[in-house]
């Protein structure tokens, strides 16, 4: 399964995909970037006339490259023309270091923890077009196909 196959089969479209790119994935990890355009919805209003990106995008933003798509590229074995990906959340903690504003590249790498039974644990972690660490935590969730 290949990056653009995966990513064909996140559950997710615009305005709510934060999935550029896949660019390594394996059963221990992978990673993927993403590029935050200034058009985006949620800059209107985080923050008057200073926007940046809010926590809980970054968030998802991990979630979605470092938990979905390794998730779905561990599952790839299990998937037919008939799946339909559902993906519970079940826990996060994440720190946060620095802002990303409007138009801004990240990376994403991730790093598997553990997966059984369908729950799929990782640390990930995002970093700046400097190399500069973003945010960084562990993510967790429950995948069924």
């Amino acid at each position: 399964m290949n990056s653009a196959q995966i990513i064909n089969l996140l559950p997710y479209n615009k305005p709510f995909l934060f999935v550029d790119e896949i660019t390594k994935i394996s059963e221990n990890g992978v990673h993927g970037n993403y590029t935050f355009m200034e058009e985006s919805f949620f800059y209107k209003g985080h923050f008057k006339d200073n926007p940046i990106t809010p926590g809980v995008i970054l968030t998802e933003t991990m979630a979605q490259i470092g938990l979905v798509c390794l998730g779905l590229y561990l599952l790839k074995d299990n998937i037919s023309s008939e799946s339909k990906t559902q993906i519970a959340l079940t826990s996060n903690e994440i720190d946060f270091f620095l802002p990303v504003l409007p138009n801004e590249k990240v990376y994403i790498i991730s790093e598997k923890m553990y997966f059984r039974f369908n729950k799929l644990k990782c640390k990930v972690k995002m970093l700046n077009s400097k190399n500069e660490l973003v945010c960084r935590g562990t993510i967790s969730g429950m995948l069924h196909i």
